[in-house]
């Protein structure tokens, strides 16, 4: 396994993970029941700091796609440089920062680590273009 696939692994079991903590306030405020029903305007609303983990989960979902598919192409072409590498781990740590300050709600904070994670992924866009 390389590097970057060690990292891209991470990154999918932390977003593999997101929903929980968010699914278990659901079961808090809603009941078991009301968890598992079908979504409805009338349902009784989650605490804001899940409702915000809801949204990073999407943003990490949509994200995911993109650094996975990086990340995949240059497993493919057997392309690995130290660059590639650090910038698949600091996209790891932007989206755990990004989780963090989305949850506690700090929005300038969010859009930095967001940016960062981007800025990641065209490290890695940049690497694949050079081989071409």
């Amino acid at each position: 396994m390389t590097r970057e696939l060690f990292w891209l692994t991470l990154t999918v079991v932390l977003t593999g993970i997101l929903w929980i903590p968010y699914t278990i306030n659901r079961c808090q405020i809603r009941g078991l029941g009301g968890a598992m029903a079908n979504p409805s305007r009338g349902d009784k609303p989650l605490a804001e700091w899940a409702n915000r983990l809801m949204f990073a989960h999407d943003n990490a979902v949509e994200n995911l796609v993109i650094f996975a598919s990086l990340v995949l192409i240059l497993n493919a072409v057997d392309y690995s440089t130290k660059w590639t590498v650090l910038a698949s781990a600091v996209y790891f740590w932007s989206r755990v920062a990004h989780l963090i300050v989305y949850v506690m709600g700090v929005p300038v904070f969010r859009t930095a680590a967001f940016l960062v994670g981007f800025a990641a992924q065209a490290v890695l866009a940049v690497a694949i273009f050079k081989m071409v």
